[in-house]
């Protein structure tokens, strides 16, 4: 579809300091969607229904951050950006103070899916810097930026975890409500603008994200194999609180978030990952990720009812989601300039798609069969991603050979 493209001047200075602001801004956001993990039991007790139907409100609030990335993300290739992200930043705070107030279950699923619909501005920033990156250090400043994101992921299940515990569930939404409106304060006074790069119809974007689907094989299989990714990621992270408030651990909520911390050391190898995507194939670091996560789920199925096992299937989980992760954004990002945002809307939301699912798997499963069923959902979930990858490798070892077939005849 042919587009008209607006001729910006980029005089922007990607600073240290600007991706260093633009990594916390992402971090911070993010936690929103992760802070109801380590509370669901918490929560379920307080409004007296099952863990399983409470677990609803996380599937939710990723249904939620699915479809606001759907309808939102675009306007970023058509809108100036600062002004939405500071805009979405005020809508985020109204939709945490709605989850504060929430006195039933109702209002909880609510209040999660509007929590989870206004808080895509990590996924306004990231495009923004790798637009304002040079394509030498894209990888790198990607990096940094999802480093910042599964910081905030990470982080946010202790500090709810602990702040739950001692304070009650409902003053980790009031402090995160007033987190959003300092942010939108500091962004106001650093954030550079930047203005639309294409002129194009809203209802355009959708029809383009669907002939950019079809025609770019690279973000399918990125946006799959992500999905499946996130998928384990939700299947470990719903279920993990049920499984430490169990007979196996007797823990609370704190405990459930300072698991958290044990993830940070996956996400600090981030800016190596996207180094490596720079320099080689985004492929090797996305296998590895692959490897990882599987590796992770087999300490947690075997050694899970052990705190020691649970650490280490914690430290693998985090740093293959997250390699996967930093490659496949680095080289979705490096396909255009002009639709950044649509391709990063195609590949987040199918991200997220996956994310949801694999709650519902998770609660599901654990319900159903327990610890193990977690952990077998967790590796059908790898065996997937591996698909995906694999078919990629075949694909393109074939338009090798076509081309080299090519080559040759034209040489003769």
């Amino acid at each position: 579809m042919p587009e008209e493209k607006i001729e910006v001047q980029n005089n922007i200075k990607l600073s240290g300091f600007l991706v260093v602001t633009m990594a916390i801004a992402a971090g911070v956001t993010v936690a929103n969607l992760y802070y109801i993990q380590p509370l669901l039991a918490e929560i379920a007790a307080s409004f007296h229904v099952s863990q399983v139907n409470i677990s609803l409100a996380a599937t939710l609030t990723q249904v939620g951050y699915a479809l606001g990335m759907l309808m939102i993300l675009p306007l970023a290739d058509i809108r100036e950006k600062k002004s939405l992200i500071l805009f979405m930043l005020g809508c985020s705070a109204c939709a945490l103070l709605f989850m504060a107030f929430s006195r039933n279950s109702v209002m909880l699923c609510i209040a999660s899916f509007a929590v989870g619909f206004t808080s895509v501005v990590p996924q306004l920033i990231l495009p923004l810097a790798a637009q304002l990156a040079d394509p030498k250090e894209r990888g790198k400043i990607i990096g940094t930026v999802i480093s910042g994101v599964l910081i905030g992921i990470l982080v946010s299940r202790t500090v709810s975890g602990l702040i739950g515990q001692y304070m009650g569930w409902q003053a980790v939404y009031y402090i995160a409500c007033g987190l959003m409106i300092l942010l939108a304060v500091f962004l106001t006074l650093r954030l550079p603008k930047c203005p639309s790069v294409t002129k194009i119809k809203y209802f355009s974007l959708f029809r383009s994200m669907v002939q950019l689907t079809k025609e770019l094989p690279i973000l399918r299989e990125s946006s799959l194999n992500g999905g499946m990714m996130f998928a384990a990621f939700s299947v470990f992270w719903t279920t993990l609180s049920f499984l430490l408030a169990g007979p196996q651990y007797r823990l609370g909520a704190d405990a459930a978030g300072l698991f958290g911390l044990v993830g940070v050391a996956g996400a600090s190898a981030a800016p190596i990952v996207g180094r490596i995507a720079d320099r080689k194939s985004p492929r090797f670091p996305i296998a590895l990720g692959m490897g990882a996560v599987t590796l992770s789920f087999f300490c947690f199925l075997f050694f899970g009812y052990s705190l020691a096992g649970l650490i280490v299937g914690v430290i693998f989980l985090d740093l293959g989601v997250q390699s996967c992760q930093t490659s496949n954004q680095a080289r979705i990002h490096a396909i255009s300039d002009e639709a950044r945002n649509r391709i990063n809307t195609v590949y987040m939301v199918t991200y997220f798609v996956g994310g949801a699912l694999g709650s519902f798997l998770g609660s599901f499963s654990y319900a159903h069969w327990g610890w193990t069923g977690v952990c077998v959902v967790g590796l059908l979930t790898q065996a997937a991603a591996i698909t995906v990858q694999l078919n990629g490798v075949r694909r393109d070892a074939q338009r090798n050979r076509l081309q080299i077939a090519g080559n040759d005849r034209s040489a003769e």
